[in-house]
């Protein structure tokens, strides 16, 4: 047998993290001002880039005049003539060019590109630039794209479609005793990340381009740049900076602004940076996907829900982006938290020139909470039940299906909601607000609200992620694709690798993302981070420590089966053999450092068909409930958030703390949506572009949160963790309009509930609260 390595004690410092608050990986850095954002970076030599838009919703470019009085070889200039590959950019669909070259199709659409080595030049340059556009009729409404009297896309202008059938509808409406219909409308949402887009492109000297930039998806910038610019995987490298949030907004755009500065820093041979001010975010970036939601639903006259007919349009703006999935998506959360019998859900996506809408927190789901929880309220409304009540008589349970067929396994939509009502004191308050309080009225709405765990059906196993852990000296580092952009990632995977391998916290190192060294593990979206990818990690884990056993047992010649690892040692039959990080410098020494790769393995009881969107969507649903309660001036038609009670079923809370940050900020987000947050269009241009005409929740309009963390473990998800990040989003909007309801008698049936909306609501003689 061997000689014993050393065995340091290891197992002192190691100390469970998961279920704990550790400090933030990221903390000290970013409260001291250390960390180095996009526009932080020293690149020398480094030129500005910047782009010429168009400035008509929809038209036919007939010349690109440059004054000839400007110096134009001081700069670099770029059309769509010049691009190196084809003219497109590479999602889920390539129907969106790079830049446009015969047609514009929404206000703020680029059309050329200038680099200049100084922001003075740049402007003057951008400013010497003239773009002729011939005026074509657009399409700016979903109604006038599903009128059809236009074409601006496809043959229909339909983006994406999807439908689900569940029982005999037409037949259930005839069993009812009242059949409820009601049209619901949400408008755009701004992601309003702290820092804006920005990207700087490096050029190598292999003819390949190295791209940094503050960004959600690496590996799907990677993809679009390869063929945008015609280059091979290994010539292409994306790495991620520090990134001041992204909340979806930096899930799809960054790929076109990549291939925007790769472009311009291949042509100059030379660095190039683009980073967009407020204003030019603001109106070109993706939104929220504005909705119309129709519900057709037939109840018996105690509340129980019969039948359900939906029909579910997004507006896409003028490309696809993300529309597909997003549309998959809201269609899948359409009855939300309840048990429909019989349901026709149609769900449609259409193209107005207008500019594209893309991924935001929630991802769809939104949209359709609100108007179901709405359609929810109408029916109790209608038959003079508690809102209570009428949910209740519906709610999923452990073993009940949804209309594509997926079965719930547990009754986390009835834990959440109960526990919510009790320490929310909603019925008493119900009844206390109801009593006549002169203009300044109170009133308490609540909502239920659900989010599927990562992506849909098959998405998983089509990304089929992988992670790497590489053990490095004194540490192992843990790279992966999954990004840090302020909701705690970096933490809670490392927390997770620390768990699995047992040693201490400290030990594990989360590194940048970086596409020449991480493998895919696939996007920073679906909050798919900490219960699919953090599974992952934990299989790289057992599979790291398994090749550590396997060394030792031919290092010490004992069988495999006689060895153990517990709290970083590995032992024979109790007897201490050797550290963790002993046996992995004697394994370097030997034949270099350790690395292993952790694969995605789909659970094999799942199943979905992705044609007939049917089957098993999601691993995992995470549950939540809101009680808010608001005071409205009846004069002003002022609302004020006064109390917010959220209860949410997260799995297993990996870091609480970070947990609680991400149920408050998601929460105060929804509100914001709920009776904030407007933006104003214009013949196809958004009117309102600063914070100045851009009003967001800020602390004054936050109200005093009351979150508790339910958890009930998903076997699918990292120690039991469910999908939690995009979850809390979704209650804000349909509570804020419950409480309103509650507090004035009116009943909106859009978001955002504005003093207008109210006005109007009234004046048409909207019934008042006895």
């Amino acid at each position: 047998m061997a000689e014993k390595l050393k065995v340091t004690p290891t197992e002192k410092n190691f100390r469970e993290v998961v279920g704990k608050s550790v400090v933030r990986v990221d903390a000290w850095d970013k409260v001291t001002g250390k960390a180095e954002y996009i526009d932080d970076y020293p690149i020398p030599g480094c030129w500005y880039g910047g782009t010429v838009r168009s400035d008509v919703p929809h038209g036919r470019i007939v010349g690109i005049r440059q004054d000839p009085s400007f110096d134009w070889s001081k700069v670099v200039f770029v059309t769509a003539k010049d691009l190196p590959g084809p003219n497109e950019v590479a999602m889920v669909r390539c129907d969106m060019p790079v830049l446009a070259e015969d047609v514009v199709n929404y206000v703020s659409e680029p059309i050329v590109l200038i680099a200049a080595p100084s922001k003075a030049l740049l402007k003057a340059a951008l400013k010497a630039v003239k773009v002729e556009i011939e005026p074509l009729e657009p399409v700016l409404t979903v109604e006038e794209a599903l009128s059809g009297e236009n074409i601006i896309w496809g043959n229909d202008n339909i983006l994406a479609k999807f439908e689900v059938k569940r029982g005999d509808v037409d037949e259930a409406f005839k069993e009812a005793d009242i059949i409820i219909e009601e049209t619901y409308r949400t408008g755009h949402q701004e992601q309003l990340y702290l820092e804006p887009q920005g990207m700087v492109a490096l050029p190598r000297d292999d003819g390949g381009v190295e791209v940094i930039g503050s960004l959600q998806c690496p590996y799907y910038i990677h993809g679009a740049m390869t063929h945008a610019l015609n280059l091979p995987p290994d010539k292409v490298i994306i790495k991620q900076a520090v990134t001041g949030g992204g909340f979806g907004g930096k899930e799809d755009f960054p790929s076109l602004l990549a291939i925007h500065a790769a472009v311009l820093a291949l042509k100059a041979k030379r660095p190039v940076k683009i980073i967009y001010d407020r204003a030019e975010d603001m109106v070109s970036t993706t939104k929220r996907h504005p909705s119309r939601i129709r519900h057709k639903t037939g109840v018996k006259k105690d509340g129980r829900i019969v039948a359900q007919d939906v029909d579910l349009v997004l507006d896409g703006g003028a490309y696809t982006t993300l529309s597909i999935v997003v549309l998959q998506r809201s269609l899948l959360h359409a009855t939300g938290c309840y048990q429909i019998p019989n349901a026709r859900i149609l769900a449609r996506a259409v193209a107005t020139n207008t500019p594209p809408n893309g991924a935001f927190r929630g991802f769809g789901a939104p949209q359709s909470i609100f108007a179901m929880e709405r359609q929810m309220d109408k029916i109790a409304r209608t038959l003079g039940l508690s809102p209570v009540e009428v949910r209740r008589k519906n709610l999923l349970k452990s073993g009940d299906a949804f209309p594509y067929g997926q079965r719930v396994e547990d009754d986390g939509a009835r834990l959440v909601f109960e526990r919510a009502l009790a320490i929310s004191e909603y019925e008493r308050k119900r009844a206390e607000y109801s009593k006549d309080q002169g203009p300044k009225k109170r009133g308490i709405g609540l909502s239920l609200f659900l989010h599927g765990g990562g992506f849909t059906g098959a998405g998983e196993q089509k990304i089929n992620g992988k992670i790497k852990l590489f053990v490095a000296k004194e540490a192992v580092e843990l790279h992966v694709s999954n990004v840090e952009m302020g909701q705690g990632a970096a933490t809670v995977l490392t927390q997770i690798a620390a768990q699995g391998l047992q040693i201490p916290f400290e030990k594990v190192k989360y590194c940048q993302p970086d596409t020449s060294k991480a493998p895919d593990s696939g996007p920073t979206v679906a909050s798919r981070t900490t219960m699919i990818v953090g599974k992952i990690v934990l299989r790289g884990t057992e599979k790291l420590i398994m090749q550590i056993k396997e060394y030792v047992s031919r290092h010490f010649d004992v069988p495999l089966g006689d060895i153990t690892y517990s709290r970083g040692t590995f032992f024979e039959n109790g007897t201490p053999l050797a550290d963790f990080f002993e046996i992995a410098r004697r394994i370097e020494e030997e034949r270099g450092p350790l690395e292993v790769i952790g694969d995605y393995v789909h659970p094999p009881e799942l199943n979905w068909d992705d044609e007939k969107c049917q089957g098993d969507a999601y691993q995992g649903y995470a549950w939540g409930a809101n009680v808010l309660e608001v005071e409205v001036d009846t004069d002003t038609w002022e609302v004020r958030p006064l109390r917010d009670t959220v209860v949410v079923d997260v799995g297993t809370a990996i870091n609480p703390l970070l947990a609680l940050g991400q149920v408050e900020g998601g929460s105060l987000q929804g509100l914001g949506y709920g009776y904030l947050e407007v933006i104003e269009m214009e013949g196809g241009r958004y009117r309102n572009n600063r914070l100045a005409s851009y009003a967001i929740p800020t602390s004054v309009d936050c109200p005093d949160f009351f979150v508790e963390l339910m958890e009930i473990p998903c076997s699918r998800g990292a120690f039991g963790a469910k999908g939690l990040g995009e979850m809390p989003l979704s209650g804000g909007g349909p509570a804020v309009a419950s409480a309103i309801e509650h507090a004035t008698g009116l009943f909106p049936t859009r978001l955002p509930v504005t003093g207008e909306i109210l006005t109007s609501l009234e004046q048409k003689g909207d019934e008042r609260r006895s």
